[in-house]
């Protein structure tokens, strides 16, 4: 569902400098396309981001053998592949792990700053955050200087689509509005290249909305906390853009935005209720789950890249200290178990599965990450230390899960120390993992133009893991 608003002049002028649908509504030429290798690249990109900083030690790199005070309570499993072993309580995923490759030596503890706003910059972009986030942590808001996201070089370097944003990010933007997360924006690549925001609740997971649909000088927050179903805004939209004597007045960019608005397309991607029963609980019930699906209809309608960040429960933030995500720093273990790891292994092995079986996840790379890991050592003092049962912040070591997009699945890359606290064999940083990402979607030159007009290049760090493909 997606919120109903007046149609106002105003309306189609604000339009005309959105970033809907990746459009360069500000009339800028968006950069060519990226010759494509004699490789078959990826169309599509999904990322899970495990909001909060999810546990690697207790999840996908364990260590049964560590001492009990590291090791936590979780047992290992085995799973399809022989070279990889999981969590106990991801049981669903274990049984898709052949479609897996775990990056497990990766870290960023020389540039880090230990927080939250460093760890999605960093992870989001490929680019080590600068002074300013260690000067001002967790207060650092986004710079129109930053780099851009991973999202938003894919979708500069992609042509436009005729019916659908380039990069979509659900179900939601991250900590707004109250202050948002560096990284997840086009920055210096030009606000047409921000992904488009998606909205959705836990008390409602089948409806998602974009506020931007909702811009209108004459329309008050009130006005917008009514929201009507995504077919009358549309028709409204078509009708206006159509039939309007003054539309004449406008630009084609701010109609080509309103038609892109009304398409049928448009509707189809975001109606899960079109997905049969069976489908939507395979993936189980709840928001991330809803989300994971709504992802998958997006790539397959031909989205480049959806950015689904984890929505929190905030009944969590009591049990464990989390903000309501992954930011165990109290009874990890608990939440983890009965909480956090079923919310995610069902919707995500749904996932692989789905994708596998409409033989597209060849065509569609999946990335699972986090802005950082959990201390292997359990004791976090803000929750009480070793009986409160917490994971502090951890960036000096993490791992990412890759899937599909000519990733060989059942692999494991790189290895950690005994106690999981250091990469040991073949670290890397998330530049590596950019450029990885990169690379399955067939971009390798990475010049581009800033808002100004001048040449830059977007990435001269970090290299594809090309032994995963």
């Amino acid at each position: 569902m997606f919120p109903a608003s007046r149609h106002s002049r105003r309306t189609f002028l604000l339009a005309g400098g959105l970033p809907f649908f990746g459009v360069n509504l500000a009339g800028r030429a968006l950069a060519a396309p990226t010759p494509t290798e004699k490789r078959k690249s990826a169309k599509s990109a999904i990322l899970i981001w495990l909001s909060g900083g999810a546990s690697h030690i207790d999840t996908w790199d364990m260590k049964p053998d560590a001492p009990v005070e590291y090791r936590g309570t979780f047992q290992p499993i085995p799973t399809s592949a022989p070279a990889i072993q999981l969590c106990e309580h991801l049981p669903h995923l274990a049984k898709q792990a052949h479609h897996l490759a775990i990056v497990r030596s990766l870290g960023d503890h020389r540039r880090g700053t230990g927080d939250h706003h460093a760890g999605y910059y960093y992870n989001l972009t490929g680019h080590a955050p600068d002074r300013t986030f260690h000067q001002l942590l967790n207060s650092r808001t986004p710079y129109p200087t930053d780099w851009p996201s991973m999202a938003s070089v894919i979708a500069s370097k992609r042509p436009p689509l005729p019916n659908l944003p380039s990069a979509i990010t659900l179900p939601q933007k991250e900590d707004a509005p109250l202050y948002t997360r560096p990284g997840q924006f086009a920055a210096r690549l030009g606000i047409e290249f921000d992904p488009m925001f998606v909205d959705g609740s836990r008390e409602k997971p089948l409806d998602f909305h974009v506020p931007a649909l909702a811009l209108s000088g004459d329309t008050s927050v009130a006005r917008l906390q009514d929201r009507r179903s995504l077919l009358g805004e549309l028709d409204r939209a078509r009708g206006l853009a159509e039939q309007s004597a003054s539309n004449r007045e406008f630009s084609i960019p701010q109609r080509k935005a309103f038609t892109l608005l009304a398409s049928k397309g448009t509707r189809d991607a975001f109606d899960l209720r079109a997905e049969p029963t069976a489908v939507r609980e395979k993936y189980g019930p709840g928001i991330n789950s809803m989300s994971m699906l709504l992802a998958r209809r997006l790539v397959e309608a031909g989205v480049h890249f959806v950015t689904v960040f984890w929505k929190g429960d905030k009944e969590l933030d009591k049990l464990c200290k989390s903000g309501g995500g992954w930011d165990t720093h109290g009874n990890n273990f608990g939440c983890l178990k009965d909480r956090l790891l079923p919310e995610f292994d069902r919707p995500f092995a749904a996932l692989l599965d789905d994708l596998h079986q409409k033989g597209m996840l060849e065509s569609t790379m999946v990335i699972v990450s986090s802005e950082m890991g959990r201390k292997p050592k359990v004791g976090d003092l803000r929750s009480g230390g070793p009986g409160g049962a917490g994971r502090d912040h951890w960036t000096a070591c993490q791992s990412v899960l890759l899937a599909g997009g000519g990733i060989r699945g059942g692999q494991v890359f790189g290895t950690t120390d005994k106690r999981a606290e250091y990469p040991d064999q073949n670290p890397v940083a998330p530049e590596h993992i950019a450029r990885t990402v990169f690379h399955a979607m067939g971009i390798d030159d990475l010049h581009a133009v800033d808002r100004e007009g001048r040449p830059f290049h977007l990435m001269e760090d970090g290299r594809p893991l090309t032994e995963l493909f």
